[in-house]
């Protein structure tokens, strides 16, 4: 199994680390032409302090690289960006670009959005391989079943993880996965449980960040919807979710508009014109196919629309 230890500040680590439950994080990097090619869904990142601290201090599993406005990766992460407020995260990559940024500009940034995350406390640090060189600027990949220094990390995170998964009521799928892989062997690939902040990001990123019913492309009124609620049993997954125009969005989860879940149109309700005397605009909607996302393993769920078809009125 490929993993990858990324280098991190200690600020950032730890806001983190001081929490009691973190359920996702942004690992962003701040230049607008960052990349991250190192690690598949699924894939763990672990977290190494700069020099002093040359410990490996937690991680998360990899779910997607995306290249996000500052405005819009505050909001889906708020301090799961490692800052205090959105000033705070505007200082820091200011600081990092070594070039100011006036308070209006939404710059650019790449972000490593991580699922499951942990965070050691300071008995469990595990010092850095010998083979990590300290002149790593951000980061160096190994694989758990390839060289010693590999290994013996792998067992040494997973050891810990494995304490964390016995005193946790509800440990996430690849964090037992990666436990398990003690075991039984060679590690198998596991999709981690989304949180709300990845599941939006996830969502504008599969469907190019266009609605997916109208094809609107202003992104600050795109937002990610359930087609089957959270409340309701429904997973942060790609397959349970549609880009939609914040009104639609709106409508969506009142049961004024749904997508047929046989023939992928959307559907009106009679209710906006009984209700409102109004509605010609989404009227006009009636019946247009939905634009899918581009990735096949993301198109909406049959089983999730037909659960929002049944509350369609």
């Amino acid at each position: 199994m490929n993993f990858f230890v990324a280098v991190t500040d200690y600020d950032w680590f730890q806001l983190h680390a001081s929490k009691s439950r973190v359920d996702e994080v942004n690992f962003w990097r701040p230049s607008p032409e960052a990349s991250f090619k190192a690690l598949s869904p699924g894939q763990m990142l672990l977290f190494k302090l700069h020099s002093p601290r040359n410990f490996i201090v937690g991680g998360g599993f990899f779910t997607r690289f995306i290249q996000l406005p500052l405005s819009l990766s505050w909001e889906a992460f708020g301090e799961g960006n490692g800052v205090r407020s959105l000033s705070e995260m505007r200082d820091r990559i200011a600081k990092y670009r070594r070039v100011p940024i006036e308070p209006t500009e939404n710059p650019t940034i790449g972000c490593i959005l991580l699922a499951e995350p942990f965070f050691f406390r300071d008995a469990e640090w595990i010092p850095v391989p010998l083979d990590f060189s300290l002149n790593i600027v951000q980061g160096k990949g190994y694989d758990s079943e390839d060289g010693a220094s590999g290994r013996a990390l792998w067992e040494a995170v997973t050891e810990r993880l494995a304490t964390r998964a016995t005193a946790n009521s509800d440990p996430g799928p690849a964090t037992i996965a990666a436990v398990e892989s003690v075991r039984y062997g060679e590690p198998v690939l596991v999709r981690p449980r989304l949180g709300q902040g990845t599941f939006r990001m996830i969502v504008t990123d599969v469907y190019e960040r266009r609605c997916t019913i109208t094809g609107e492309r202003t992104l600050p009124v795109l937002e990610a919807a359930h087609i089957k609620p959270y409340g309701a049993g429904g997973p942060h997954a790609s397959e349970n979710g549609l880009l939609l125009r914040s009104d639609l969005h709106t409508l969506f989860d009142q049961g004024y508009v749904t997508v047929d879940a046989d023939q992928l149109k959307v559907v009106i309700s009679n209710r906006i014109r009984e209700e409102f005397e109004n509605g010609r605009d989404y009227y006009q909607l009636h019946g247009r196919a939905i634009r899918l996302p581009r990735e096949s393993n993301s198109v909406p769920s049959r089983e999730y629309l037909a659960f929002h078809n049944s509350l369609f009125r």
